[in-house]
C-alpha cells in the first residue's frame, strides 16, 4: 500500500507564499539532512524556510547543514538557516531554539518535523491548507485518528509502547488529543506566543506531550490530520525504552506545573480529526 504523499497538494497561489518555516532539530542525520533538506524547500511553497537546529552533532551534520544553506541561498533569497548548539541539549531546548528563532526571523506558522523522513514532506502542503482555511492554532500530523496508520515493520512490541504512552498521558492530564507524542505539528506563531517558550521546561521527547496539554489548557483550536508514519530510512531510532519511561513519570510533573494555566473567557473546543487529504481541500 502507498502511504506518502507523492504528488503534494497545490495550494492558491497566495498560500504558498504564507510564511512558514520548518524547524527540524538533528543530532547525526548525516545521511537523512541532503535528502530531507531536497524534498522539503522542493515543495513549490516560496514562503517556506528551512531551520536546521544542530547540536553538535559527531558525524558532521552540522556541517553538512551548512553547505546545503549556501547551496539554496542563493540570489539574496535565504531559504534556509542552521543554529549550532554547542552540545546534545535535548529535543525540547532544540525545538524552543528553533521556534523562537523562527519567530524572531518573522515566520507566520512554524512546523516541526524529524529528519529522518518518518513526517513525510508530502503532508506539508495539506497541513498548510488546513491551518488556512480553519483557523486552527495547531494541525497536528496524527497516526491515531481514522487514516492514520504506523509502519508496518514496526514490532508489536513497539507499536503496544508507543499505543500505551498516548493512553497514559490522555488519561493521567484529561486530554482528547489522540496522538499525544506526535512530533509533526504546524503552529501558529501567535499560539506559540501565548504558550510562552521561554516556560516550557521538558528536554526531551515528553516535550511533545507538554506542547499537547498546553494546548488544550490554553483552549486553542486543534485539528488533526491523519498520517502514515514510516519508520526511519537511515540510522537508529533515539525513543529508546529508558526515553519513554523516563517521559511516562514526567507526565505527572506536568499535570502539576501548568494546573492553573488557562485561557480565561473562551470554551473548551473538541479537538477536529480531520479524514484523508485531497487534493480538492482538505477532507475526503
Amino acid at each position: 500500500m502507498q502511504h506518502l504523499i507523492n504528488q503534494p497538494i497545490r495550494l492558491p497561489s497566495e498560500w504558498r507564499q504564507t510564511p512558514v518555516t520548518v524547524v527540524i532539530p538533528t543530532y547525526n542525520e548525516a545521511e537523512n539532512l541532503a535528502g530531507i533538506s531536497e524534498a522539503i524547500l522542493g515543495l513549490g511553497l516560496s514562503g517556506l524556510r528551512l531551520l536546521i537546529v544542530d547540536d553538535n552533532s559527531p558525524d558532521g551534520t552540522g556541517q553538512i547543514a551548512d553547505e546545503l544553506a549556501a547551496s539554496f541561498n542563493r540570489n539574496g533569497k535565504q531559504r534556509m538557516g542552521v543554529l549550532h548548539r554547542k552540545g546534545k541539549g535535548g529535543l525540547g531546548t532544540a525545538y524552543v531554539a528553533g521556534m523562537s528563532q523562527a519567530l524572531a526571523e518573522g515566520a507566520e506558522f512554524v512546523m516541526q518535523m524529524d529528519a529522518d523522513f518518518s513526517h513525510s514532506p508530502g503532508y506539508i502542503p495539506a497541513m498548510l491548507g488546513v491551518i488556512l482555511s480553519t483557523g486552527a492554532d495547531v494541525v497536528i500530523g496524527s497516526r491515531y485518528v481514522p487514516g492514520g496508520s504506523l509502519d508496518e515493520g514496526w514490532s508489536w512490541w513497539r507499536r503496544f509502547l508507543s499505543w500505551w504512552a498516548n493512553l497514559y498521558s490522555r488519561t493521567l492530564l484529561g486530554i482528547r488529543v489522540r496522538d499525544m507524542t506526535a512530533g509533526f505539528k504546524l503552529w501558529r506563531g501567535p499560539a506559540l506566543q501565548e504558550i510562552g517558550l521561554s516556560s516550557i521546561r521538558s528536554n526531551g521527547y515528553i516535550f511533545q506531550v507538554e506542547m499537547a496539554y498546553l494546548c488544550e489548557r490554553l483552549r486553542f483550536k486543534i485539528i488533526e490530520v491523519p498520517i502514515h508514519f514510516e519508520d526511519r530510512r537511515i540510522g537508529q531510532s533515539k525513543m529508546d525504552i529508558p526515553v519513554k519511561l523516563e517521559s511516562a513519570w514526567r507526565v505527572w510533573e506536568l499535570a502539576w506545573r501548568h494546573r492553573k494555566r488557562a485561557r480565561a473567557g473562551t470554551t473548551n473546543e473538541q479537538p477536529v480529526a480531520v479524514g484523508r487529504l485531497t487534493d480538492d481541500g482538505m477532507r475526503g
